[in-house]
């Protein structure tokens, strides 16, 4: 068949976490709490850390458009829509690691070299990092994303997902997918891999230098500095390795949606907590709470 002779694709049908009509409201309730507890929390901790703008943003790109589908019975999303998603998804996503990397890096500098912390994490070196973080999130996306759709789209167009990513989508296309695969792949592992490698080195000199703190009070409090770090660090890498580190033959859609639903929406939820509780203010101010709400309704 000649290929003027397809019909394009205007829009794409969404199958969603589950396609079993008894189980959409309750899952709208579950992911509505999920996503109400997501900003409540990391709008509460914006001022703590960067990685709370991210969070907030990979939760709102995708959580929206997925409870609305919970409620309707044609769950389209249009052409221009899908892109702008995964654009969204993937300009946070990326950010995300490499903000991962950076805040090791900076837990490195805090605790191997102490005195030198205000010098070589200067404030400007700070912005010029969140900077580049989001300006590498922001290419990444443009340029993956445009190779995604810069394919042909023109028999099915029910994506096996819950909101647009680049698997599923170039599933569907009935050209050479070649080019966006292998962009998509480098682009991964690069991200995956260097900002890994990062982290690892970064902890490896940690535990070093922790090692070499004579005091039991000393290692506590230099491991404290980077509890919560650790922590956002393991439960975000796993998921991604246990997506991205399977054999082909292995490689199931419907388990990449449980795990993809870990790190676009659990996970965002948990760092707001895991920050929250490391942070002497945060606590004093849920200890404050506990003992005397009125004193914060005053």
């Amino acid at each position: 068949m000649a290929p003027e002779n397809f019909t394009r694709v205007t829009e794409f049908i969404l199958t969603g976490v589950s396609d079993c009509p008894e189980l959409q409201i309750p899952l709208f309730l579950v992911f509505l709490v999920l996503y109400v507890l997501t900003v409540a929390g990391n709008l509460g901790i914006i001022t703590l850390t960067s990685l709370a703008i991210i969070n907030l943003g990979n939760s709102t790109v995708i959580a929206p458009k997925m409870l609305i589908n919970f409620l309707v019975k044609k769950k389209t999303t249009s052409f221009y829509e899908c892109a702008t998603q995964l654009g969204g998804f993937l300009f946070f996503i990326v950010s995300e690691v490499m903000m991962l990397a950076v805040m090791a890096y900076d837990r490195y500098v805090a605790i191997c070299n102490p005195l030198l912390y205000m010098v070589v994490v200067s404030r400007w070196l700070c912005l010029l990092l969140v900077s580049l973080t989001y300006l590498y999130g922001f290419s990444t996306a443009i340029v993956v994303s445009s190779c995604v759709f810069s394919v042909s789209y023109c028999s099915s167009n029910i994506i096996n997902h819950f909101y647009c990513d680049n698997v599923p989508l170039l599933a569907l296309s009935c050209s050479d997918t070649y080019l966006p695969e292998t962009v998509v792949f480098i682009s991964a592992a690069t991200n995956v891999v260097g900002s890994l490698i990062i982290v690892l080195v970064s902890y490896f000199n940690i535990v070093l230098s922790i090692q070499k703190i004579r005091s039991s009070e000393g290692r506590k409090k230099a491991f404290s500095t980077c509890a919560s770090h650790m922590m956002s660090v393991t439960v975000f890498y796993g998921t991604l390795l246990f997506i991205y580190v399977q054999p082909r033959s292995n490689h199931s859609l419907d388990t990449d949606k449980m795990a993809s639903v870990f790190y676009t929406l659990v996970v965002p939820m948990l760092n707001p907590l895991i920050y929250s509780l490391r942070n002497k203010d945060v606590k004093a101010a849920l200890q404050r709470f506990m003992t005397n709400p009125r004193y914060f309704f005053k």
